[in-house]
């Protein structure tokens, strides 16, 4: 079957091979000629013709009609002497059988048409009487070429079968490395929201510790001092229940995958791992924990606005919200640039997507909400990158700029229709 199975054209060691099966049909054939027969007694003509008639099958995959040409042109004469006719079959069947096994149906219906002619014709000019006998030889002249063209279309059928099969290995393998680098992506994006928002919420809290402490020392107002600290502390516990959310799910990634396990093994593990780690991370924050979101502004020192018209927002949409307005709400606290900042945040419903509104009358600017600009040019953050890449996830778009009188102005537009492609 292996045999069968392998594209004759393109096998190793083809001619070798084939050198070796002609000298053993050849010894075969020899052995045929010395058990005797019907026809003359064999001599060195007979010998001679016979031999070349198996020679040119050394090149019967390499040029098969050649070949084919090569033991009819040796093999004529042969018949034309009246020898043996048992002997050259082997010859005779092999090189037909190439010949419709390596070719298109045309070549060997062309040359199935050739070669029954001038045999039918050759037997009726030699043995008129020999209908019967001329039968039998197309006979067995079609039946090795339907074999041929048999085994041709099987290995077509074959081939066809492994090529799909090495596609589709290749795209779930490529299907499980762009989820992984999906989940990591989104990894990334989560944990820049997290820690961008609490550390900033953080040093903004401690500012005010520090200026209560130092704006008049003889008048200490211990209760503002302990609500700073206190509002510090509370930052941190949730940042940190976060953080530990996020580990988990990384743990959990490097458990299922196993440390030193097979590369190809480690990409089919994440990529089925990935399916369920949106379970892992609890239940995604949507736009009913906004009101937290505001909140944390207003204890930062900014008054925040809230306003949302919505109501059976999609979870993913929900959660793209979310991060989008907690990320344009961090970076107008940080860049605002004034002490009386006010943030506007708007959420509805219009036109089957759900419209959010982020802005704030701030100064500062371009490095204004998700801007991505440090202060006192420092390093470019990702915060506009990433809440485009939130739009993107759930099909929406995001647009970031200048308010139309000041401050900067955050909009993003996500339509409801895509409940069912988070990330």
């Amino acid at each position: 079957m292996s045999a069968i199975n392998r594209e004759p054209l393109t096998a190793p060691h083809r001619t070798r091979n084939d050198a070796v099966l002609a000298l053993g049909v050849a010894v075969l054939a020899f052995a045929i000629t010395l058990m005797g027969g019907e026809g003359v007694r064999p001599g060195h003509l007979s010998w001679t013709l016979l031999l070349a008639g198996y020679v040119p099958l050394v090149w019967r995959r390499r040029r098969p009609v050649a070949a084919l040409l090569g033991v009819v042109a040796c093999m004529a004469p042969y018949y034309a002497f009246d020898y043996n006719p048992a002997p050259p079959v082997p010859a005779i069947v092999l090189a037909l059988y190439t010949v419709a096994a390596t070719g298109a149906v045309r070549r060997t219906l062309l040359t199935g048409v050739a070669v029954l002619g001038s045999t039918v014709i050759s037997n009726g000019i030699t043995d008129q009487d020999g209908a019967l006998e001329s039968l039998e030889i197309s006979g067995w002249i079609i039946a090795v070429l339907v074999v041929g063209i048999a085994v041709r279309y099987y290995r077509l059928y074959v081939a066809s079968i492994v090529e799909r099969a090495e596609r589709a290995e290749r795209t779930r393998e490529e299907e499980a490395r762009r989820r992984v680098v999906e989940e990591r992506l989104r990894m990334a994006r989560d944990l820049h929201d997290l820690l961008a928002h609490s550390i900033t919420l953080i040093g903004v809290q401690t500012s005010v510790a520090a200026h209560v402490l130092t704006a008049d020392p003889e008048r200490l107002d211990r209760k503002a001092v302990a609500q700073a600290l206190d509002d510090i502390a509370g930052t941190c516990r949730a940042a940190r229940g976060e953080l530990r959310t996020t580990l988990e799910v990384l743990r959990a990634h490097d458990t299922v995958v196993g440390v030193g396990a097979d590369p190809g093994a480690r990409a089919g593990s994440l990529s089925g791992s990935v399916s369920g780690a949106e379970d892992m991370w609890g239940p995604l924050p949507g736009i009913d924990g906004l009101a937290g979101l505001a909140e944390s502004g207003r204890m930062a020192g900014a008054k925040v606005e809230l306003s949302v018209r919505a109501d059976g927002i999609p979870p993913s949409v929900g959660a793209a919200a979310y991060r989008i307005v907690q990320e344009a709400l961090t970076n107008a606290v940080r860049h605002g640039g004034r002490e009386d900042l006010t943030v506007r945040v708007g959420l509805w419903t219009a036109d089957g997507a759900l419209r959010v509104s982020v802005r704030d009358d701030g100064t500062g600017g371009g490095a204004g909400p998700g801007g991505g600009a440090a202060p006192s040019g420092g390093t470019p953050g990702f915060g506009l990158v990433g809440m485009r890449e939130r739009a993107r996830s759930v099909g929406g778009t995001l647009d970031a700029g200048p308010g139309p009188a000041e401050g900067f102005e955050v909009t993003a537009t996500l339509p409801l229709s895509r409940e069912d492609e988070v990330r």
